[in-house]
C-alpha cells in the first residue's frame, strides 16, 4: 500500500469501490483522511463496508465540504451524460481526480513509466517490467491493469513504477512526471464517453504533457492520430522515439518481418519467443525495446530478457489442449481491433464471441473470415453478431460461455483439423455476464481445464 499522507485529516469523497477505489479508500483511512465511499451497486457497497470503510451517500453530502473527490475512471464524468454527484462536485469547485494523482503526488520523486493505446497496453506494460526487472532495476506494474495505484509496493530509490493508463484515468491525472511516455496505437475506442474520436485522441495525447525534460516519447507510428502527435511532439523539439511493423526505420525502432531492428540494424528475432506471437506483439516489444534503451539498458541485455517474457493471462494465453486443439484465452479482446489481432494468427479458428458489443461491432473483421471454421455467440451481442455473419461463416447460438466450451469441443473435435484452435476473443465488454474480462477469461481457463487437465481428455 502507498501512503498519501498529505491527506491527513482532509475529507475526501471515493466514488466507485471497484479495486481502485478501494485500494484507494483503504489508502486514505490508513493515512488519517476523513473518508467518505458511495458506489451505485449495493454489492459493492457491502463489500465495503465490510472491509470497513465509511458509505455515506453523496446525494446526502454538501460536498462543498469535501476537500478532494477520488473518481473511479469507469463512471462517466462528462461524455455521454455525466453522473449528477460529478456534475454537483465541479459546480462546487472541489477537485476531481483519480487514484493515479494520489499516486503520482505520493511518489513524485519516483521515476514513473507509463504505457497508453487503444490496444495493446497490458502486454508492453507487463513486458517493460519484465525486462526492468530481468536487468536488475526493480519494477512495479499497476494502474489500469492489475495492482490498483495505491495498492503497488514501496520501491528503492532506483525502481520504477509501469503504469498502463487508460483515456479515463489520463483525463483525471494532474501531476504525474514522467521518464519515458509510451503511446502504441490509436483506433476508435470509447468514443461515447469522448464525445467522439477528436476527444479521444485528445486524452491519449494528455501522457505527454506529464514528460519531465529530457523524457522519452514512444510512439508507434503506424497510424494516422499517432503519426500526427509525433510531428507535432518532434516540432516542439521533444525526443520522439518511433516504432513501426509496417516498414523499417532507419531512425527507430520496427519489426516488419518479426526481427528487430534498432535504426535499420536487426537485433534479435522476435518470431523465436512463443510467448509474442503476431505483429501486434512485435509492436509492444519493439515499444519496450525503445523504453528499455531509454532507460538506458543495452541491447543484449533488452534482447535477453524479452526472451524469458512468460506472457500476459487473458491475451492469447494457451490454457489447454485437448485432441490436438489449443485452447486460448483472449479474453482481454474487447473490441474488434484487438481480435483482429489474435485472429490473424491462426488459419482454422472455431471462434468464440461476444458480450456487451462496443462501437462499430465486428463488421471490420469481414477480411478474416475465411480463418474462422466456425462461430459461437454468447451474451447480449448475439442478434448484432449473428446478422454480421450470416451467409459468411457458420454460426451457433449459445448464450453463455458454458454453452459455447462444450459445442466447440464438441465440433472442433469432430472436424479434427490439423492447426485448430478454439478462441476466446469476444469483441465485446464482459459485463452483461461477468464482473470483467478477466472474470470472464478466468471461467474460459477453468472449463478448459476441467477436460485437459485429469479429465476426459
Amino acid at each position: 500500500m502507498i501512503p498519501v499522507p498529505f491527506l491527513k485529516g482532509k475529507r475526501v469523497l471515493v466514488m466507485g469501490l471497484g479495486k481502485s477505489g478501494t485500494a484507494t479508500a483503504l489508502a486514505l483511512l490508513a493515512s488519517g483522511a476523513g473518508v467518505m465511499a458511495w458506489d451505485d451497486g449495493e454489492a459493492a457497497r457491502k463489500a465495503g463496508a465490510e472491509a470497513g470503510i465509511p458509505i455515506r451517500d453523496p446525494a446526502l453530502i454538501p460536498l462543498e465540504k469535501a476537500d478532494l473527490v477520488v473518481w473511479s475512471p469507469g463512471i462517466a464524468h462528462t461524455h455521454p451524460q455525466p453522473h449528477p454527484i460529478a456534475e454537483r462536485v465541479k459546480a462546487a469547485n472541489v477537485p476531481l481526480v483519480c487514484d493515479v494523482e494520489l499516486l503520482a503526488l505520493a511518489k513524485a520523486g519516483a521515476r514513473t513509466l507509463a504505457v497508453t493505446g487503444t490496444n495493446g497496453k497490458s502486454t508492453t506494460t507487463t513486458l517493460l517490467t519484465h525486462v526492468l526487472d530481468e536487468c536488475g532495476i526493480p519494477a512495479a506494474a499497476g494502474g489500469n491493469l492489475g495492482t490498483a495505484a495505491l495498492d503497488l509496493p514501496e520501491l528503492p530509490g532506483d525502481g520504477r513504477y509501469v503504469l498502463e493508463l487508460s483515456s479515463y484515468q489520463l483525463e483525471l491525472t494532474h501531476s504525474l512526471k514522467l521518464g519515458v511516455a509510451i503511446l502504441l496505437n490509436i483506433t476508435p475506442d470509447h468514443l461515447g464517453r469522448h464525445g467522439g474520436m477528436n476527444g479521444y485522441i485528445a486524452a491519449k495525447r494528455r501522457v505527454f504533457d506529464f514528460l519531465t525534460p529530457g523524457g522519452a516519447a514512444v510512439i508507434g507510428v503506424d497510424d494516422g492520430p499517432c503519426r500526427s502527435i509525433a510531428a507535432e511532439l518532434s516540432r516542439l523539439g521533444t525526443r520522439v522515439l518511433k516504432v513501426s511493423v509496417e516498414q523499417v526505420l532507419p531512425e527507430g525502432y520496427s519489426a516488419p518481418d518479426g526481427v528487430l531492428h534498432e535504426h535499420g540494424k536487426p537485433v534479435c528475432d522476435l518470431k523465436d519467443i512463443e510467448s509474442l506471437p503476431g505483429r501486434h506483439n512485435w509492436q509492444n516489444a519493439c515499444a519496450v525495446f525503445a523504453a528499455a534503451r531509454a532507460e538506458g539498458l543495452s541491447p543484449k541485455q533488452i534482447a535477453a530478457a524479452l526472451a524469458t517474457y512468460p506472457g500476459l493471462g487473458h491475451r492469447q494465453e494457451l490454457v489447454g489442449s485437448d485432441h490436438g486443439i489449443n485452447w486460448i484465452n483472449d479474453s482481454k479482446a474487447t473490441n474488434a481491433d484487438a481480435v483482429e489481432k489474435a485472429l490473424v494468427c491462426y488459419d482454422h479458428v472455431y471462434w468464440i464471441l461476444g458480450g456487451q458489443a462496443k462501437e462499430g461491432g465486428i463488421a471490420s473483421l469481414e477480411k478474416h473470415f475465411g480463418r474462422v471454421e466456425h462461430a459461437f455467440l454468447i451474451g447480449e451481442a448475439t442478434e448484432t453478431f449473428a446478422a454480421t455473419l450470416e451467409g459468411k461463416v457458420r454460426f451457433t447460438r449459445c448464450g453463455t460461455l458454458e454453452n459455447a466450451v462444450a459445442a466447440a469441443r464438441n465440433l472442433a473435435v469432430s472436424d479434427s483439423i490439423d492447426g485448430a484452435v478454439v478462441l476466446l476473443s469476444p469483441a465485446c465488454a464482459s459485463w452483461d455476464q461477468f464482473k470483467s474480462f478477466e472474470h470472464r477469461g478466468d471461467t474460459f481457463r477453468e472449463l478448459v481445464q476441467a477436460f485437459t487437465e485429469g479429465g476426459d481428455a
